[in-house]
């Protein structure tokens, strides 16, 4: 699995890790039971702090994303729940970006046009249009 790091975006690193290791779960090229590198190995890869790579492995195992095993270090979380409920985080974190797109003059369909977009590129589909 390869991971790109961006160091002149302003999010912040272990973010754009933790985003990263979302988006490869969503699109299948990490599936529940597969193995992360370790803290480490991924560090030393990517030449960053290791302190970085565990708060982000810190971030995805409290989120539900991975499990940290003693033996077999970080791996993908069976986290596929009935898919009908959104977590509490998650809901609220769509109705911020309702508020934003309200803020923003976005009408209704608009703003349900981005969210299926957004849905169809996060699954992989290649001809999911850019907004």
């Amino acid at each position: 699995m390869d991971y790109i790091i961006d160091t002149q975006n302003a999010m912040p690193i272990y973010e754009q890790l933790r985003n990263q290791v979302i988006y490869n779960i969503a699109i299948s090229k990490l599936n529940k039971g597969d193995s992360l590198p370790s803290v480490r190995r991924l560090a030393d890869d990517l030449e960053i702090n290791f302190h970085t790579v565990n708060k982000a492995y810190a971030l995805l195992s409290n989120e539900g994303y991975i499990v940290m095993d003693r033996r077999k270090g970080a791996v993908v979380a069976d986290i596929q729940a009935d898919g009908k409920l959104l977590p509490k985080d998650m809901s609220d974190r769509l109705d911020l970006i309702a508020a934003e797109a309200i803020c923003r003059g976005m009408d209704y369909m608009n703003f349900v046009s981005h969210c299926m977009q957004s849905f169809r590129r996060a699954k992989g589909e290649q001809n999911a249009p850019s907004q």
